[in-house]
């Protein structure tokens, strides 16, 4: 049996062009190239996932590259790249500063410095994790950081920026990675799908996007998970929200519309349903509250654009945003926002939401109440 290998490293990006999301960062990075204009020291900073290390390999390929490409393209079949793939480049060194934090692994690195490359232009230093670096290793690190011989270049990547020292900060040349949106995961997702022969459902993709929080890598094993979990490599819509504890979309377009429908019965109800599924009620609470500013975006055609959801999905969004008041959504809004933000502090949470869903259920008479007293104050 062939050993399995996870997608997040099947797929890992070897090219600019294939990093997803991150436009800004490449496009900057091949003109560098380029122009000649390579930065002494990189630092790479930005939420876990959106590939800092990913471009910082991609880049210590790429200006080594001994026939690089009229697009900054590193080729791939010369023997530094080659090397590199093998993981023998003798030009190429990682440190995981988590793990190697001191001042004597600093010391170790910087009389590493010393000694020019035997073969290739340039020699690189990927530096993860860079701000669990010590306050003393910093400082071992500055003099080198600051006047490097001209062929050492360094490439620092953290989550953490605030956590370095000013002095390192101002040394480098900072790029500050995006999430990466849903859509461009999504899309990522389905053309591995593709790539891998696997039957999916458009918005199980998105769903998976979602729950990814900007993060590729994070989506990349939530693929994984579904795809080991679905037994006829299919990934469903339902196989999706069962296997992620999601609530589905049903849920909340039921709620606004007892809510519309004045129908406290019947929603107090549906959340108990909802909790003996196990769900969480908090978690139901954010979730109404995107639904309810889902809704909101829908009223208008410029905003629209905002929703996240399938073509499917965004229709029904569409026809139950007509049947609501703008007027009903921003007041709705602002109870379940009060009723989270409260909900951590109050011992009894359950009957806390009931008040809240109560309140939601009795809205649009609440409404309608302060509307006619509004104009016979007018009169």
């Amino acid at each position: 049996m062939d050993n399995f290998v996870v997608s997040a490293r099947k797929y890992r990006p070897d090219k600019f062009n294939s990093v997803v999301g991150q436009g800004h960062i490449t496009t900057t990075l091949k003109n560098a190239i380029k122009n000649n204009h390579l930065a002494q020291a990189f630092l790479f900073c930005g939420p876990r996932g959106v590939g800092k290390t990913t471009c910082a390999r991609i880049l210590a390929k790429t200006i080594n590259c001994e026939n690089i490409g009229a697009d900054m393209e590193a080729c791939g079949k010369c023997n530094s790249c080659l090397s590199f793939k093998d993981g023998n480049s003798m030009n190429i060194s990682e440190l995981d500063a988590a793990s190697n934090n001191s001042v004597d692994d600093i010391r170790n690195l910087v009389e590493q410095v010393r000694y020019a490359p035997q073969a290739g232009k340039y020699k690189i230093y990927i530096i993860d994790e860079v701000h669990m670096l010590s306050n003393q290793a910093f400082n071992a690190f500055l003099k080198t950081l600051e006047e490097p011989p001209s062929y050492a270049i360094f490439i620092l990547a953290t989550t953490e920026k605030h956590k370095i020292i000013p002095t390192i900060l101002s040394r480098c040349q900072i790029f500050d990675f995006n999430r990466i949106v849903v859509k461009d995961i999504a899309n990522h997702l389905a053309h591995i799908a593709k790539e891998e022969n696997i039957q999916y459902e458009e918005e199980a993709l998105r769903l998976i996007a979602q729950k990814a929080d900007g993060a590729l890598r994070d989506a990349l094993s939530l693929f994984d998970l579904i795809h080991t979990f679905s037994s006829d490599n299919h990934i469903s819509y339902q196989t999706t929200i069962d296997n992620l504890h999601v609530l589905d979309y049903d849920y909340y377009f039921r709620a606004v519309d007892m809510m519309m429908a004045e129908d406290t019965a019947s929603l107090l109800l549906l959340f108990d349903e909802i909790l003996k599924k196990g769900f969480d009620a908090h978690n139901f609470l954010v979730g109404l509250m995107d639904h309810l500013r889902d809704l909101m975006v829908c009223k208008d055609a410029q905003t629209i654009s905002l929703l996240e959801v399938s073509e499917e999905v965004a229709a029904k969004y569409k026809q139950q945003a007509q049947e609501v008041d703008l007027s009903f959504l921003l007041s709705a809004l602002t109870i379940v926002s009060k009723c989270e933000v409260e909900y951590k502090g109050r011992k009894n949470q359950r009957v806390h939401v009931e008040i809240c869903l109560s309140k939601l259920a009795n809205l649009n008479a609440a409404l309608l109440l302060a509307n006619v007293e509004s104009k016979k104050k007018v009169k």
